[in-house]
């Protein structure tokens, strides 16, 4: 990221610090009495949008492949992945956070309800306003870094002059960083028309893999690294972008009115991605701390011997 940008000042709709960062979460638990603590789901919190990641186990997930040398049941392993794009709305008086103008891999709104939301610690607690789960994420930050948030508008062909994705964006929380592409603008009018799931589109389309490649070309991946060194993708819906960098982190250049063109080879095309500036903060304090009374804390104090005999801290 080029030094000459200047910081922008984070819009009054901004949700609070205690959000910021990125989030793992360590478990769900539903109204059935049910629990989920094998998932593995990551939030990333920039200050006007969020980058949301859900994956089967390590051990479940697909071999790095292009999206043609998938077999079905591998497309249909792939038509369960999750993630999305989406603006947050933040409300503080209901303590509820809402997103619109999602940007995902799944084609219809996978979790409707709200999020209340509270932070104590490192651990931040998301309840469904019908009670029907509870989520407990972690903050996965232990130090102070740099908050970027691009809003991704397109990318586009240089050669072709066509849209290949439009929609997304990209987080930098400290050592961590996610990135979503959307699809490109035709298929997603076309997918919008036949008003199906991806599983039964894949079902549907089986023997077109022109098609499947075009369903499938959209991407939400997790990495970790660093402004200096670049980020190495941890976890993608993109089979083949594991262990890939995640994007280049130079070509950038001011547009005026909050926007960005980025100018790189994907694929070894010549492109240029236009971004919607949310934040650019050089250094913000992702701490695993929260306040509490002093009463509180005086009594954390008098009962220390037994209330800290095992703790430790939990990611």
């Amino acid at each position: 990221m080029k030094p000459s940008f200047q910081a922008t000042e984070p819009y009054n709709s901004s949700v609070p610090d205690w959000m910021l960062g990125t989030f793992k979460r360590r478990s769900i638990s539903f109204a059935n009495g049910l629990t989920d603590t094998d998932t593995l789901v990551f939030w990333l919190q920039s200050r006007n949008f969020s980058i949301d990641l859900r994956l089967p186990t390590l051990e479940q997930q697909l071999p790095a492949l292009p999206i043609d040398a998938l077999d079905f049941d591998q497309l249909q392993t792939l038509a369960q992945y999750q993630g999305w794009f989406a603006q947050s709305c933040w409300d503080q008086h209901s303590r509820q956070l809402s997103w619109q103008e999602a940007v995902s891999l799944q084609l219809h709104n996978q979790w409707p309800e709200p999020a209340i939301l509270s932070r104590i610690g490192n651990c931040m607690i998301e309840f469904a306003p019908s009670n029907v789960y509870v989520e407990d994420w972690r903050l996965q930050n232990q130090q102070s870094g740099p908050l970027i948030g691009l809003r991704l508008l397109a990318e586009y062909n240089l050669i072709s002059g066509e849209i290949q994705h439009q929609g997304g964006g990209l987080i930098i929380n400290g050592n961590f960083a996610g990135l979503v592409l959307g699809r490109a603008p035709d298929i997603t009018r076309q997918l919008q028309q036949q008003q199906l799931s991806l599983p039964q589109l894949v079902q549907q389309h089986r023997h077109d893999p022109a098609f499947l490649k075009a369903l499938f070309d959209v991407e939400t991946s997790l990495a970790t690294g660093s402004l200096e060194q670049g980020f190495q993708i941890q976890l993608s819906t993109q089979p083949l972008r594991q262990q890939q960098a995640l994007c280049p982190l130079d070509g950038f250049e001011s547009l005026g009115n909050h926007k960005l063109r980025q100018k790189l080879l994907v694929n070894s095309q010549p492109c240029e991605r236009i971004y919607c500036i949310d934040v650019l903060e050089t250094n913000v304090s992702y701490s695993l701390l929260t306040a509490t009374t002093p009463s509180a804390q005086q009594w954390q104090a008098d009962e220390h011997d037994w209330l800290n005999r095992y703790t430790q801290p939990v990611y």
